[in-house]
């Protein structure tokens, strides 16, 4: 059935109102960072600096799965079996951004985007997952960018969208550590040869969703539903995969290339603005996110985290997690320059089995268009009893 015209330009008005760059202030340790009780807002209450644009993954959009020299993905594989897509899409073909980019492109800049945040296609650039490159693959990203330099339209590349080589799962998948060091020197790779006119980069996006998702519940490519002990593994792993691309990028991209990760948060709310339910507010976040950014921005694994998960988080029997990783792997992780959040939580605090009960909640962003919450309490109203606090 030929692709409507109508539907593409849905799809990328939709992106754009969907998807936000949300990068106002570069944070990297040596830059400066304004005041952040009184930052400059533009008349419809954004910060200056706030980008709008659009934002897909490839092999969403891309298509073109057996072109230029493209190997095989994760979702290649998922989407061929039977029952796991509910009516049987691939990305085989998609909307044909391969090829139709530069449509793509002039449809961006006739909505008004400023930016387009892309993924780079792993099994594109490197068919077996590392080892002999594809240079047609590389080429594709080129001539996109190109394109949107010339349309004024800023680049952002996300360096994995969830789409693994094939060849990789093979040997392991994101249960072997070798699957993180192959993504270390594809982002070196990249970024050798995109920073000059590809200044921001995404390491990994919504790494909690692609490895719960793929390796927990199965609903994701690669459609595994792993014990507790493997899947603390996969966990590590992709936090490690993140630390070994941030360092590959700094020492292989343009000096002040921006590099940090595209997650999806769990954010804390204190029910009544006290001291004690601020900070238990600021402890839940930081323990709903110990997995994944919490361990990137403090380089090891919190003490409540690390209890939680008993045998299966680490020791002899367990998979190795942090500390237990050389430091030098790790010192990227604490000094994000650039953090891309998606907020998608909808869970009261004081459920979270931690060895504390806290009187706050979160709630899920955006929930309404016009930016108001049902969950969250009127002022004085607490959420638990007062023996539940903190």
């Amino acid at each position: 059935m030929p692709f409507q015209p109508i539907r593409r330009r849905l799809l990328l008005t939709a992106a754009g109102a969907a998807a936000l760059v949300a990068t106002a202030y570069g944070s990297g340790h040596t830059a400066s960072r304004p005041p952040p009780q009184s930052p400059r807002r533009l008349a419809g209450g954004f910060p200056e600096g706030f980008r709008w644009g659009t934002a897909t993954s490839a092999y969403r959009v891309e298509g073109a799965a057996q072109e230029g020299g493209r190997g095989a993905s994760i979702w290649d594989t998922f989407t061929r079996e039977p029952g796991r897509i509910r009516d049987g899409s691939t990305g085989h073909v998609s909307v044909d951004h391969y090829n139709r980019y530069r449509e793509d492109v002039a449809l961006m800049k006739s909505i008004g985007a400023r930016t387009y945040r892309f993924s780079i296609a792993w099994p594109r650039v490197f068919p077996e997952g590392r080892g002999r490159d594809n240079p047609k693959g590389l080429d594709f990203y080129d001539r996109l960018v190109d394109e949107l330099l010339a349309s004024g339209i800023e680049p952002y590349a996300t360096l994995y969208h969830w789409d693994l080589p094939q060849a990789l799962q093979d040997r392991g998948g994101w249960e072997s550590r070798d699957t993180a060091e192959a993504f270390g020197e594809y982002a070196a790779y990249i970024a050798s040869r995109l920073t000059e006119r590809v200044p921001q980069i995404f390491t990994i996006n919504e790494m909690q969703t692609f490895v719960e998702q793929g390796h927990e519940t199965g609903n994701f490519a690669p459609g595994l539903k792993l014990p507790p002990g493997r899947l603390n593994q996969v966990r590590h792993h992709a936090v490690l995969a993140h630390g070994l691309a941030v360092q590959a990028v700094r020492a292989s991209g343009r000096r002040g290339t921006k590099v940090g990760p595209a997650e999806n948060i769990a954010t804390a709310l204190p029910s009544v603005e006290t001291v004690e339910n601020i900070k238990a507010a600021e402890l839940a976040t930081r323990e709903l996110n110990a997995p994944y950014l919490t361990v990137m921005m403090e380089g090891r694994y919190t003490d409540a985290y690390r209890a939680k998960a008993g045998r299966d988080g680490g020791g002899r029997a367990g998979p190795r997690l942090l500390p237990v990783e050389p430091a030098r792997q790790f010192r990227g992780l604490t000094t994000p320059q650039i953090t891309g959040s998606q907020h998608c939580v909808d869970r009261r605090c004081a459920e979270i089995e931690f060895p504390f009960r806290i009187a706050c909640e979160t709630w899920k962003q955006f929930s309404h268009m016009d930016g108001s919450s049902p969950n969250i309490r009127k002022p004085g109203v607490p959420a638990v009893p007062r023996w539940a606090t903190l």
